[in-house]
């Protein structure tokens, strides 16, 4: 475990892409919160149609589906499916002592198919081009994985 520390050039630019993508995925929360404002819709539980100062009109269509807010909450849950992989993962892999240009390649190879995942699904693109920019950063993860099960063999 003596590779888990900042003065370890693999760990650091590990956690340099996990950090990241902590901060894209708390921001989604933050984009969704702007959405829901901006909209004045989508909301999801009964109770928030309960008169408030930040909803002074509540009606029942704020809790029926808006589309600009559930594809945020969309972009959202696919962080949620594939960050924690990539965070334990990636951590693991640190422990292998890999050489750093790989690790850098690996780590930042894979937070760049997120943002770019991310700019994909935000703008609407089809399916294949946001799976075309998924896998990559899925196939990280896997080879990650293996990496570590290869090495601790």
């Amino acid at each position: 475990m003596d590779q888990l520390h900042l003065a370890n050039p693999v760990f650091a630019t590990f956690a340099i892409a996990a950090a990241i993508m902590v901060l894209k995925g708390v921001a989604m929360s933050w984009l969704t919160v702007a959405r829901l404002i901006s909209t004045n819709a989508g909301l999801l539980n009964p109770e928030d149609l309960r008169k408030t100062p930040f909803n002074p009109d509540p009606h029942p269509e704020q809790l029926g589906p808006n589309e600009r807010v559930d594809r945020i909450r969309r972009i959202q849950q696919n962080d949620l499916e594939n960050l924690p992989y990539f965070f334990i993962a990636g951590l693991l892999y640190v422990t292998t002592a890999p050489p750093l240009w790989l690790a850098q390649m690996l780590f930042y190879g894979f937070v760049v198919t997120r943002l770019a995942h991310f700019v994909a699904y935000y703008t609407a693109q089809n399916h294949e081009v946001r799976a075309a920019l998924w896998t990559p950063g899925s196939l990280i993860i896997l080879l990650l994985a293996g990496a570590t099960l290869v090495a601790a063999f």
